[in-house]
């Protein structure tokens, strides 16, 4: 990953590597911050589908700036971390990522923020086990049951020998399913998510299209707030619906909605979404 543009080699240069077992390999984590016993409770960033921890890169600064430690794992399946035990979806994610937790937390409660599929697995993950989210921030998650992923159209790119027709593929992918305005689809953007792409290893994930969040969250008993770009395409015409379904959950506390951001908003809509991340952390 040292070879993608800055901030990559910055962050990794600054970050603890650390592994946890899963299955017959490990998952891959970065930490950065502080980890005195007077310090609060990590923050844990869960990356989405097709991602690793890099889908972070613009909002790590942030948290570290106002004194939080940040552990951030390449999602079992994805980025440098073996495929988990049993499985190729978030059911199978989520156990695999608590004992991952035990190991390297013990009994110390986080901060848990999930994107996209990440937001899913952070859902299974809180509501199976209670003690170990003191906050859950879902953020351009999925399986809510009201998403409109059927009419999206993904370009397939496995196929192309030529580096310039796969950048195409990739740089269309991006505006039509991850970034609202053309011009987020910057070089860092386009890096990241080709590097990303080319190591998911869980293409046929399911549990996307169902209420299995929703339902999860009937479970979950820590706080729970969730923060989405207004112009995500999964979502198109059904924020009401989005927020009805949230309202449903007994920890929910509110949805905030970013302009001008589409799905991949912490990077689209950076700052925006630091500061209400920061707010949310601060309840």
């Amino acid at each position: 990953m040292s070879v993608l543009p800055d901030p990559i080699p910055r962050l990794e240069a600054a970050a603890q590597t650390l592994q946890t077992a899963c299955g017959d390999g490990h998952i891959l984590w970065h930490r950065w911050g502080p980890a005195d016993a007077g310090a609060p409770g990590p923050v844990v960033l869960l990356h989405g589908g097709s991602g690793s921890w890099t889908h972070w890169v613009r909002n790590i600064d942030a948290l570290l700036a106002a004194g939080r430690q940040v552990l951030v794992p390449d999602l079992p399946g994805f980025g440098d971390s073996a495929r988990p035990p049993g499985g190729g979806d978030a059911d199978d994610v989520a156990p695999a990522l608590e004992q991952g937790l035990a190991e390297l937390l013990g009994a110390q409660r986080c901060d848990l923020v999930g994107f996209s599929f990440g937001g899913l697995t952070a859902g299974l993950l809180a509501a199976a086990h209670p003690q170990r989210a003191a906050r859950l921030v879902l953020v351009g998650a999925p399986a809510m049951g009201v998403s409109d992923a059927g009419r999206i159209v993904l370009r397939g790119w496995r196929h192309l020998e030529d580096t310039a027709a796969r950048e195409a593929v990739h740089r269309h992918n991006l505006g039509v399913l991850m970034l609202h305005r053309p011009r987020a689809i910057d070089a860092l953007a386009l890096a990241l998510h080709t590097a990303n792409v080319l190591r998911d290893r869980m293409q046929r994930r399911r549990l996307a299209r169902t209420e299995a969040l929703k339902d999860a969250l009937q479970q979950v008993r820590c706080p729970v707030w969730a923060i989405y770009g207004r112009e995500d395409v999964l979502y198109s015409g059904r924020m009401d619906r989005l927020a009805e379904a949230f309202a449903q959950g007994p920890g929910f506390q509110g949805l905030t909605l970013v302009d001008d951001a589409g799905h991949w908003v912490q990077y689209e809509r950076a700052d925006v979404f630091d500061a209400a991340l920061a707010r949310v952390l601060q309840a």
